[in-house]
């Protein structure tokens, strides 16, 4: 079962990379659904920091974006169904304390990346652990878009952007960056959320 795998590889390195987490079927629904958000103008350049201080830099990151709520259709509510059962995979053999699941859809245009960077805020760790799903079904060698995970010895590992493989890792653990892309490079990235640290010390 995947799931196993996923939390046997998180206690063991911290990250783990699932090939082929969905079907070919499903992954082409997805990349659909996307595509339908991007043709309404519903996507749009994302953002740094969060808040107010929230800024579009395309010099860091040049993908665009929507969020998934529940309702927005069928076929996400049901990847948002398979992500809470992940949570609650997570949370019993982990005891992460993980309470809700976010994501958006994420659409990198040729010439787009996205610098290194970590998930977690600097003073909000409720970010615990990063998922992304790959909705790429014909992605070549030649079209980069690359996730590059930086690990603490100084070593790096590139992921290709392959439909249906799904990455999960440690939100606050792994520097990562998105290598310059040549085609359109479609993803579901998500976070699973626990309380901040300090209203847990309140």
């Amino acid at each position: 079962m995947q799931f196993d795998t996923i939390i046997d590889d998180l206690a063991e390195r911290g990250w783990s990379l699932q090939r082929r987490f969905l079907t070919s079927d499903l992954t082409l629904d997805l990349a659909a659904e996307c595509r339908r958000r991007e043709a309404r103008g519903a996507l749009a350049p994302a953002g740094i920091g969060r808040g107010e201080a929230v800024a579009v830099r395309e010099g860091i990151r040049g993908d665009q974006i929507q969020w998934v709520e529940p309702g927005q259709s069928a076929l996400c509510d049901g990847y948002l169904a398979q992500m809470d059962a992940l949570r609650q995979a997570l949370n019993q053999a982990l005891f992460l304390g993980l309470e809700e699941f976010e994501c958006h859809f994420a659409l990198y245009p040729p010439g787009a990346f996205y610098q290194t960077h970590l998930d977690r805020f600097r003073d909000d760790d409720s970010r615990c652990v990063t998922t992304v799903l790959y909705l790429n079904p014909d992605w070549q060698p030649g079209d980069g878009g690359e996730l590059r995970m930086h690990f603490a010895d100084g070593t790096q590992l590139d992921i290709p952007p392959l439909g249906g493989d799904l990455v999960v890792f440690l939100s606050g653990d792994f520097p990562h960056e998105v290598r310059v892309t040549h085609a359109d490079r479609l993803s579901l990235t998500g976070w699973f959320r626990r309380r901040p640290a300090d209203i847990l010390n309140l």
